[in-house]
């Protein structure tokens, strides 16, 4: 049997790092993840503890090389519109640019999502001033398509405030809906072309059974919290997220970027701590999957620590389900 690549040691381990975005820029892999404080706060549902306020971007010259940190690339202080919680970012490159997304907190207390610049996909990255207009929400997600047209993913529950946008304004006292009801899907908006504006309204995205059946909210194990991730696989679109409470990375198939999406199964098992996140990359002839787990501190929800592992396809093109630890 051919032998599955499998990183179970933590990329690197004198920072802690989560939420990990991981592409492939100038033949190398770049990792874009968040970057955890060292610091002992009482966890929340509304996700106090994760009190991170910068990034730094990691980088692998193959997947045999040692990580490199490539050092801050940008901090909370260089972003006028931020209070607190630079939450899970994303990266893209277009027009010769390299493009950094990431969600935070505006003067508020409402998560925004911003945007920077860099000539390197390593920075040091330039935010723009204000956050992107009609922006909400957290972990943001970018896809550029064959037709070079971009599409920025995102939305997380909770902690994310998804909720409070039902009515497309935010509603500070909203609740998710009725169990019985269909969940709340993340949202989709097309990136206008010099990447720093929503081309459209965002829209949310629809996730359905087999037989097209909205996914409930009362469907933990297979409804929508956050984490969004697009991918494509044999001219496919492949959104995949995270549970939430039953602490899984699942997916959904469409053939349209904006959905719907068929739910089909389970990506990854759960990991050591609350949260689980990913994303997913071809290297050369194989594919990946990037998350993170809280192993490196000893299971603390908001010091976690990013790994990677090989992503194998079935013939029909679903995904196996990975159980991280063996």
């Amino acid at each position: 049997m051919e032998k599955i690549v499998k990183q179970k040691e933590p990329l690197v381990e004198h920072i802690y790092t989560a939420d990990p975005s991981a592409h492939v820029f100038e033949g190398k892999i770049y990792i874009y993840p968040s970057h955890d404080l060292d610091e002992d706060i009482v966890s929340n549902d509304n996700g106090d503890q994760y009190m991170m306020e910068d990034y730094h971007i990691l980088s692998l010259e193959d997947l045999n090389s040692p990580c490199v940190d490539n050092g801050e690339a940008l901090h909370m202080k260089d972003v006028p519109w931020v209070s607190k919680q630079m939450w899970a970012p994303d990266a893209a490159f277009k027009n010769n640019t390299y493009y950094l997304y990431f969600p935070a907190r505006d003067k508020d207390g409402i998560f925004r999502i911003g945007v920077a610049s860099s000539s390197s996909p390593a920075g040091p990255f330039t935010a723009q001033k204000e956050p992107i207009p009609g922006s909400f929400s957290i972990d943001p997600a970018v896809l550029v398509d064959d037709d070079n047209r971009a599409y920025i993913y995102f939305g997380g529950l909770w902690g994310g405030q998804l909720e409070k946008w039902q009515t497309g304004s935010f509603s500070p006292d909203a609740e998710g809906p009725d169990v019985s009801a269909p969940a709340i899907g993340p949202r989709v908006a097309e990136l206008s072309d010099d990447m720093l504006t929503f081309k459209e309204a965002p829209e949310e995205i629809s996730i359905v059974d087999e037989e097209g059946n909205p996914i409930l909210a009362g469907d933990e194990d297979r409804r929508y919290f956050e984490g969004p991730w697009m991918h494509k696989y044999n001219g496919n679109y492949y959104l995949s997220y995270s549970t939430g409470t039953t602490h899984t990375i699942v997916y959904a198939v469409g053939n349209n970027p904006k959905g719907p999406f068929v739910f089909k199964g389970k990506i990854l098992t759960p990991v050591v701590g609350w949260t689980t996140h990913h994303s997913i990359v071809q290297y050369q002839d194989k594919w990946y999957l990037f998350y993170h787990d809280s192993s490196l501190s000893g299971g603390r929800d908001n010091k976690r620590c990013v790994k990677f592992t090989e992503l194998k396809y079935n013939e029909d093109g679903t995904i196996q389900t990975i159980d991280p630890y063996k």
